[in-house]
């Protein structure tokens, strides 16, 4: 029967928003072909990035069934969801959804197409109650191009004589085809005419709406099921204009879902087998190794090779709207630094060289990198923040001692390595931005990082012939690390009394200023807090960031002052949990949640981060308590959600069924998380870890992930008299020795004293800061002259 097209009614459509950050799987081709990133969720598929990673081109697609007296049931709310991989370590899933009241179960088979941009998905229901003629099942689809919900379009049409469902918004297209016929469609603005309003309300689609303009719209499709076949395969097609991504679909289709599986396969399969073979098996049963190696490729970006973004996922997407057009697929350099080590850690070191490659090309012209950036390596956000700074100096040391940057490559990379360098001096060692994004001052993590990868440059520039510069590092690196416990170690606080130690590193004391003349002076704004309850004593915040003194080498880990800061921080942030501790980033933590259980919304409660876990293994690991690492690893595992993801935060309150929140479970902040990396490299460094009984951080004991790159080196306090720093270089490879180099503070080294020139230009930077005083340097250098 012929029917008028109409615009559908209710534009523009309620607000856009964005849907669940709890994802069970993240999924890609490993293909230049297929420009193609997807995730899923709650048994659907959700976000699609086309053409680039950081480009979310959907909001999600699922499927809706209809029957008998008016039944209506949605898979993603109203059935039970199953998840697994088509094997270890390769990204298309098998899905299962079985309804809640027994009537159906839906089975799916979902990868990107390796030879295009599409993405296929072969659908199988199965009436469990009554038959199969008794049930209508639509496919709705709901358009988000590119990275915005509002300013979409959407039809009904066809390509070369055959029904299609397109949209189109920003420069890019999509379409949808069917295996099987398309039946009743329909084009609406979401939460007026799209179809789920149309069939919950009517119960049939209105095929007269052929078309929404410039809103947030959906389109919907009856797949063509009959009794006898039950089986379709759904293709979703992306191109620059409509005919391009009505091909591509069809194509996909034309080839067959079993050709493009096998062409997937291949193409994971042969990545993993160049892995080192470190496969785990959790108490779930998931091969966590092989997840996190895949979650860490499929970060990857084709157009910009080298790049990875933080993770798939907007946190609390369901809450948020066309505002937040990043979330966290933007690439942040810390996160960055720490997938390659991931990737070195897995014995991939090709792509770690790739990814020094992109951050040299997108470091700015004064040597700092941007807070964080779109795949271009234009910025999004405009923080500075030193340790993302320094970071990629710890990469280029790990792969120059690891023998994959040769002297005659490493020359490339000079010009980065001195601009960075340069600008960690000239800035350092106060951050305009700590790791968690929120405060200026002198953070623990960042100064560990800083002093790090000065003395990283250090060994960069000996190998380039540049001696007196690399001096010139070791000794800023040295008078910094002896201010350590001046910047932000506190003692005799009420804290102390109450933990029954001498004193702790505090999360981070703030600049100088007439008020803040020590780490017990001065307050600490805490970001994400109610109005009225922002600013806190520096004094009483503390946060498991200092334990990165250990990870790179600057503290021992049986050193008294880190001994009782741990103290200090189990006491205040340690959560017992059903799968093990897990720890908070600091207290007073705004950052989750709120108490209700409603989402973060600029305020919340900080919730425990699986991370942590992660980073407090290392430290375990570093204190020669191998049984306790290995039990963090195994919460580590265990705070995983379903797919063997890990999440950003888990939830510490009681069950709350209706939020979809429950006590040790997965948040809904996001998953996996911002940095896969942060939790999964730790994860496979930790692989390592168990195996090598070694601290596994990078040069000197690299990062904040987490990653294995520091196996050959070790760098400790050698005494807190001098705040002398020993640098040692364990070098296992045949027909090499052991090495070992002790840099001094300048007043207390005689040997390679530099012009005292430049002891003035040093400590002109260095007087700058008030916190300093009569150092040292500045003694030495009156004596001097």
């Amino acid at each position: 029967m012929q029917v008028t097209p109409k615009i559908a009614q209710g534009a523009p459509g309620i607000p856009a928003r964005w849907t669940s950050s709890a994802k069970s799987g993240v999924g890609t081709s490993l293909s230049p072909a297929g420009q193609i990133w997807f995730t899923i969720s709650h048994g659907t598929l959700n976000e699609i990035y086309y053409p680039r990673l950081d480009s979310a081109c959907t909001r999600d697609l699922g499927l809706l069934v209809t029957g008998p007296d008016g039944y209506f049931s949605e898979e993603k709310r109203d059935a039970a969801h199953a998840i697994e991989p088509f094997e270890d370590g390769v990204p298309a899933y098998r899905l299962v959804n079985t309804a809640n009241d027994g009537a159906y179960r839906i089975e799916k088979r979902i990868l990107a197409d390796p030879a295009r941009a599409a993405l296929l998905q072969e659908i199988t229901f199965t009436p469990l109650k009554g038959s199969a003629g008794d049930y209508r099942i639509y496919a709705l689809l709901a358009p988000h191009l590119v990275n915005a919900g509002m300013g979409n379009t959407a039809w009904i049409g066809a390509h070369d004589g055959k029904s299609m469902l397109f949209a189109s918004g920003r420069g890019s297209c999509l379409a949808l085809a069917s295996s099987l016929p398309w039946r009743d469609c329909s084009a609406g603005y979401v939460g007026f005419s799209d179809g789920w309003q149309q069939l919950t309300h009517a119960g049939k689609l209105d095929p007269a709406c052929q078309r929404a303009e410039n809103g947030n719209v959906a389109l919907t499709g009856e797949i063509g099921f009959t009794s006898a076949r039950t089986k379709a395969v759904l293709a979703l097609g992306f191109g620059a204009t409509p005919d391009e991504a009505a091909e591509n679909a069809f194509a996909s289709l034309k080839r067959g879902f079993e050709p493009a599986a096998k062409s997937c396969v291949q193409n994971w399969r042969k990545w993993q087998a160049g892995l080192l073979p470190l496969d785990r098996r959790a108490a779930s049963g998931v091969n966590s190794y092989r997840t996190s190696t895949a979650v860490l490729a499929t970060h990857r970006s084709i157009a910009a090779p080298g790049a990875t973004v933080a993770s798939l996922s907007i946190p609390w997407g369901f809450d948020k709207g066309d505002d937040d057009l990043g979330g966290y697929h933007l690439v942040w350099p810390r996160d960055l630094v720490e997938t390659a080590g991931g990737f070195l850690a897995a014995g991939d070191a090709a792509s770690a060289l790739q990814i020094l490659d992109y951050l040299s090309s997108i470091q700015q012209p004064d040597g700092h990198w941007p807070q964080n950036a779109w795949l271009d390596g234009s910025a999004y956000w405009p923080g500075i923040q030193m340790d993302e700074c320094a970071f990629p100096l710890l990469l280029a040391d790990a792969l120059h001692r690891a023998g994959h940057l040769p002297r005659t490559r490493l020359a490339a990379f000079q010009p980065m390595i001195e601009r960075a360098a340069t600008y960690v001096v000239r800035n350092g060692p106060v951050t305009g931005e700590d790791r968690w994004e929120e405060d200026a001052g002198y953070s623990p993590f960042t100064l560990a990082v800083e002093i790090a990868a000065l003395l990283a440059a250090a060994d960069l520039l000996d190998a380039c012939g540049k001696a007196d510069a690399a001096t010139y590092l070791r000794e800023t690196a040295d008078v910094w690390n002896d201010q350590v416990e001046r910047w932000t170690y506190v003692t005799a606080t009420a804290t102390c009394e109450v933990a029954g130690v001498d004193g702790y590193y505090v999360r981070i004391a703030p600049p100088d200023s007439a008020e803040a003349g020590s780490p017990k002076d001065g307050f600490v704004p805490i970001k994400n807090r109610p109005p009225g309850d922002t600013d806190r004593p520096a004094q009483e915040i503390v946060s498991p960031d200092a334990l990165a003194l250990v990870r790179f080498g600057l503290r021992a880990a049986d050193d008294p002052r880190i001994v009782d800061t741990v103290k200090v921080i189990d006491a205040q942030l340690r959560c017992a949990l059903p799968q093990g501790p897990l720890w908070y980033r600091y207290n007073g933590d705004g950052y989750g949640e709120h108490e209700d259980g409603s989402p973060f919304d600029g305020t919340g409660q900080g919730r425990p981060w699986p991370l942590l876990a992660g980073e407090r293994a290392h430290y375990e690991l570093a204190a020669g308590r191998k049984d306790k690492a290995a039990g963090l690893l195994d919460t580590l595992e265990r705070s995983a959600g379903t797919g063997g993801l890990l999440p950003e935060q888990v939830w510490d309150g009681p069950d709350m069924p209706e939020r979809e929140l429950l006590r040790g479970r997965p948040s809904g902040s996001a998953m996996p998380r911002r940095g896969l990396r942060h939790a999964a490299a730790r994860r496979e460094a930790l692989h390592r870890g168990q195996d090598r009984i070694a601290v596994q951080d990078m040069a000197l004991q690299q990062q904040d992930p987490h990653a294995a790159w520091g196996q050959d080196v070790a760098c400790r306090a050698a005494g807190s008299g001098h705040g002398a720093l020993e640098h040692r270089q364990l070098d296992d490879r045949p027909g090499q020795q052991d090495r070992r180099e002790c840099f001094r503070h300048p007043c207390c080294r005689s040997a390679c004293r530099p012009a005292q020139r430049k002891h003035a230009d040093l400590h002109f930077f260095l007087a700058r800061d008030r916190r300093l005083g009569e150092c040292r340097l500045l003694r030495h250098i009156r004596r001097a002259g």
